[in-house]
């Protein structure tokens, strides 16, 4: 059974949010709707639709409000693992089939734990509208932001993170 909410991790002085999904497909089908340029821009924040898929391709993102930025891709094995570098931030994306589908692992690694309720209840958000898209239905962004802040919230105690080195299980 896989849980829907995230998990926060510590190591090295870095924390990672990881995320899990099931899909009913397999996975040069998911690799196929996750890579693909028009796909992408419509579940990924600031994603221009702009994307040369291969290892140090470039990846064009534009926030709406003047700062536009290229990511580099730092890892590709289709149809198993997607990777790029978004400013100092690592986003790794790896597919791994399993009884009727598949397993998609979503990891950010970044340093600011202070914004890691916010970004956890984003990508909580974002990773669904994904899922909507491969399972081949209409795109629809549920009111629920102030929701997943108060679960990242109670579930990212920061003095449980720092004895055990992780959060919410």
């Amino acid at each position: 059974m896989i849980n829907e909410y995230g998990t926060l991790h510590e190591a090295n002085g870095r924390y990672a949010l990881r995320f899990e999904r099931f899909f009913p497909s397999n996975p040069e089908d998911v690799f196929l709707v996750l890579t693909n340029p028009s796909y992408f821009s419509q579940w990924y924040p600031f994603a221009t639709g702009e994307m040369d898929l291969r290892i140090g391709g470039k990846i064009a993102f534009d926030d709406g409000e003047g700062t536009t930025y290229d990511s580099t891709i730092t890892e590709l094995d289709k149809p198993y693992l997607f990777g790029f570098r978004e400013v100092d931030d690592l986003i790794k994306i790896s597919l791994h089939e399993e009884d009727e589908g598949c397993r998609m692992i979503f990891t950010h690694t970044f340093d600011d734990d202070s914004w890691a309720v916010n970004t956890a209840a984003g990508w909580h958000r974002c990773l669904d509208v994904f899922t909507q898209i491969v399972n081949g239905k209409p795109i629809k962004w549920h009111d629920n932001s102030t929701k997943l802040r108060e679960i990242y919230s109670e579930a990212f105690n920061y003095e449980t993170l720092k004895n055990n080195k992780k959060l919410f299980h």
